[in-house]
């Protein structure tokens, strides 16, 4: 018995033993595993540290570098000298950075670039881009770019730089684009209606009269306009595209001896005259500048219209003949080719003039295209005589015409173009889109800029005209108003000739009678100084009726270099890979 528990006695001690064992081997798992999770806890909170520190580094970095896209952009809008025509300037070089508080954040630099980008010829607007580089002595780097454009006087429906005392708005005018003046804006109790951004860098007369659909803003900073020597800028351009031309400023402000026909050609047969190559113009010269824009003859006072070289009727077997053609008596005389029939007026070298196209005339001729001449205008008299406005036949053009003195224009625009004059430029016919105004394609736009004024002329297809003594006003154009299809700046005045003399109520613009009917003009009008149109009289007034509509795509494509503002606008923002960024290298690759 003793025996046996004996034996019992070591098995349960050799039990005991073995559970001691494994609690303590247990022990230490448990103690292990807990110290790797507190380690692991260590890690993890450490790592999260670095985590949240290396994103507070950058996120500081990212700050930095946003707010330099600012700062160069208030820079350049404030001195225009800091913008490069090429490559690139560093407006700040690895300059200290303050917080919104004025202190300096330790241990960051920045540098601020800024040079023209994409197409930098100018030709689509003046494109720029901002590049800001954020970065820290420990190595860390952020860099952002922001393309930046300069805002065109196209996108303006109405600007000035000073207001007249005398003239105001009013009527019911209504005016759908944006509007500014460096002068008083002032408004008539008549009325009238804004249909966008309204602002003056002084302030608003007669407000409780206006119905301003987006608000207006008063006292912003002046919007200088351009100067002179854009002119050459675009003078330039045009020779590169052999379309300038020296001119005079001989005659009347609505006269000139050279003047411009834009013609679109249905060269493919379609029944249209829209197609990218379809545009044209053609430009002619004389020394008798009344006679080139279709003035009154120089005996108007006696005699009226029976010996004008312009003016005439078309006989039954459709030729044109003019009054100076006519005898002086029988059953079709000199009176009756004014007053019977279909009766028109032509501006001087009209093809209706001779019966068709006409090099030259006894008073003067047209200009040879010194290009090649398309074959798509084969059997065409006047094909020598055609300056093409696309690129693809005439690869060298700039989108640009200019002429040393004044031009007078009219007729159809195929096309996308900035017509440029040193003095007037005289509206001596409609001028209208092949594509028509407000079609909202685009396809077609005319810039006009003047040195001095832009003037629609008082001709005898623009106004009434009494034929013979004692006659009744009758209109020698196609239609009784005027069209036109332009955005207009002129370094001086937008106005009408003689706007306030003429008949009152001879030519109704719509339903009301007037003195030369409406003008209809679609783009915008910019303009140094306010000038007239016309006068209200009782009944009806003189000059004319204004109907003013805003071209849309003035804003979005302006005409080819046509003059900015100066002030820049953010465009988009990248973001750019900091990984062996060179700042020359860069800009290179943008210009391209």
């Amino acid at each position: 018995m003793s025996g046996m528990n004996r034996q019992w006695n070591r098995r349960a001690r050799w039990a005991r033993t073995g559970e001691g064992g494994i609690a303590l081997v247990t022990t230490l798992l448990v103690a292990l595993a807990v110290t790797s999770i507190i380690v692991g806890a260590i890690m993890i909170g450490s790592n999260a540290q670095l985590i949240n520190r290396y994103r507070s580094r950058y996120s500081s970095l990212d700050a930095v570098a946003d707010a330099g896209l600012d700062r160069a952009r208030a820079l350049i809008n404030g001195d225009r000298a800091l913008y490069p025509d090429t490559g690139y300037v560093a407006l700040e070089s690895e300059a200290s950075v303050s917080d919104a508080g004025g202190s300096v954040i330790p241990n960051v630099r920045r540098s601020l670039y800024v040079g023209p980008s994409g197409v930098t010829s100018g030709q689509y607007g003046v494109y720029g881009s901002i590049v800001s580089v954020a970065e820290d002595v420990f190595g860390n780097r952020t860099v952002r770019r922001e393309l930046v454009y300069q805002e065109s006087f196209a996108k303006y429906a109405y600007f000035t730089d000073i207001e007249p005392a005398s003239i105001a708005f009013g009527g019911g005018d209504a005016i759908y684009g944006p509007v500014h003046t460096n002068d008083l804006l002032k408004i008539y109790s008549s009325g009238a209606s804004f249909y966008s951004t309204v602002t003056t860098a002084k302030t608003v007369q007669g407000a409780q009269y206006g119905v301003f659909k987006q608000g207006y803003t008063e006292n912003v900073a002046k919007v200088p306009m351009p100067q002179t020597a854009e002119l050459t800028k675009l003078q330039t351009q045009a020779t590169a595209g052999n379309t300038s031309f020296v001119g005079t400023t001989s005659g009347g402000s609505g006269e000139a001896t050279t003047r411009i026909e834009f013609v679109a050609i249905d060269l493919n047969g379609d029944g249209d005259a829209t197609d990218d190559n379809e545009g044209f113009f053609r430009i002619y010269q004389s020394s008798n500048a009344g006679w080139v824009v279709g003035a009154r003859p120089s005996d108007f006072s006696s005699n009226r219209l029976r010996n004008s070289r312009h003016c005439g009727h078309y006989h039954a077997d459709g030729t044109f003949r003019t009054a100076s053609n006519h005898p002086s008596s029988g059953s079709d005389n000199k009176s009756n080719a004014v007053t019977t029939g279909v009766r028109r007026c032509f501006l001087g070298g009209s093809d209706s003039l001779f019966g068709g196209f006409q090099v030259t005339d006894s008073l003067g001729r047209w200009l040879p295209w010194p290009g090649p001449v398309s074959p798509l205008l084969a059997g065409r008299p006047d094909a020598g005589y055609l300056f093409p406005l696309s690129r693809a036949l005439n690869p060298s053009f700039k989108g640009v015409i200019y002429v040393t003195g004044k031009v007078a224009i009219s007729g159809t625009v195929r096309g996308r173009v900035t017509l440029a004059a040193s003095g007037n430029i005289v509206i001596a016919d409609d001028v209208q889109y092949a594509t028509g105004s407000g079609s909202g394609s685009c396809r077609d736009i005319l810039g006009l800029f003047s040195g001095q004024d832009i003037i629609v002329a008082d001709n005898t297809l623009n106004s009434p005209i009494q034929a013979v003594p004692s006659g009744t006003y009758a209109t020698f154009d196609v239609t009784k108003d005027e069209f036109v299809s332009a955005v207009i700046l002129a370094l001086n005045i937008f106005s009408v000739e003689n706007y306030s003399s003429g008949h009152t109520t001879a030519e109704p613009c719509e339903s009301t009678a007037w003195g030369r009917g409406c003008l209809y003009l679609t783009g915008g009008i910019i303009q140094k100084t306010r000038g007239a149109v016309g006068t209200i009289g009782s009944p009806g007034g003189t000059g004319y009726l204004k109907r003013y509509s805003y071209d849309q795509c003035a804003f979005s494509d302006p005409p080819p270099y046509y003059p900015t503002t100066g002030h820049f606008v953010r465009g988009q923002w990248y973001e750019v890979d900091p990984a062996g960024f060179d700042v020359g290298q860069y800009f290179a690759l943008l210009a391209q």
